[in-house]
């Protein structure tokens, strides 16, 4: 008979009632014997009842059960939320038992301001290491073998959210909420995006294979008051001048407010128009505090 390892979710007995718990063992191996504690089941045993658990190891390297069946399993992907990064680790996710799977660092971007944080969530399956550890592992693209839905051309210009699979300094991958795959380009985000993290963004173009080009940014004149709302605040917070106008260099505007010079020009655009401030001597003033 194959040897049961952790991570599987299968039929044993009830050998013995303990203090504790229940002592279970194979029906066709009397010698095997795993914990189940009282604190993992779902109701009451006896001996010789059969028992449908989740196999685990705990601390001390025991292999033991629980009655809480996990939704995820060697064959099985789901969503596993993220509860803890432990650097240099990994992150552990939450795969519906009490005991937090870990995701190693292994299977995570090399760069760490990108991984997963505590309630992001994670598309996992089972695996053991070589030692023999249970590990969660995350979805790559290469196990979707091309089987993604097809996206209509109705999506193009239209709202859409989605979860980060993949991210990288090119741009990130995500499955949308309507099992779409989509890729935002580095140019249509403000910041790099997290392993696991939720998005809300729109689409810009719906390609021939079915798949999706999404953007964050957002629309050109929602984008402008936000941005003329941000330079707003920065004046505001700094006696109402910056020695930027629409002459200075776009590395230095970007510097200051995260915006490209196009962008930094029309939200001025949208402040001289309210005749909130002024351009004098390479500076931007806030009219209101103009001496």
């Amino acid at each position: 008979m194959t040897a049961i390892r952790p991570g599987e979710t299968v039929q044993l007995i009830v050998k013995r009632v303990i203090e504790t718990g229940y002592v279970l063992t194979e029906e066709t191996s009397t010698t095997t014997e795993i914990l189940l504690h009282q604190n993992e089941t779902t109701e009451t045993l006896n001996e010789n009842d059969k028992v449908n658990v989740f196999l685990y190891h705990n601390k001390n390297k025991q292999l033991i059960a629980t009655m809480n069946l996990p939704r995820i399993n060697y064959d099985v992907f789901d969503w596993a939320e993220v509860t803890e990064v432990n650097a240099p680790l990994g992150v552990f996710v939450n795969i519906g038992t009490s005991k937090h799977i870990l995701v190693s660092a292994d299977d995570l971007p090399v760069i760490s301001a990108v991984w997963p944080q505590p309630g992001d969530q994670l598309y996992v399956t089972l695996k053991q290491d070589k030692k023999g550890r249970l590990l969660a592992d995350p979805i790559r693209e290469e196990d979707f073998e091309g089987n993604w839905d097809q996206a209509p051309e109705t999506l193009f210009n239209q709202d859409i959210s989605g979860r980060v699979f993949r991210s990288g300094k090119e741009g990130a991958v995500v499955i949308t909420d309507q099992g779409y795959r989509g890729f935002i380009h580095s140019s249509e985000r403000k910041k790099d995006l997290r392993l696991g993290e939720w998005i809300d963004g729109r689409v810009i173009k719906v390609k021939h294979d079915g798949s999706l080009n999404l953007s964050l940014l957002s629309r050109k004149q929602d984008a402008q008051a936000e941005d003329a709302y941000i330079i707003l605040q920065y004046l505001q917070k700094h006696n109402g001048i910056v020695a930027l106008d629409n002459k200075s260099d776009p590395e230095e505007i970007a510097i200051h407010f995260n915006m490209s010079k196009a962008a930094f020009k029309r939200a001025i655009g949208k402040l001289y128009k309210e005749r909130l401030i002024v351009q004098e001597n390479g500076k931007t003033i806030l009219i209101n505090d103009k001496n």
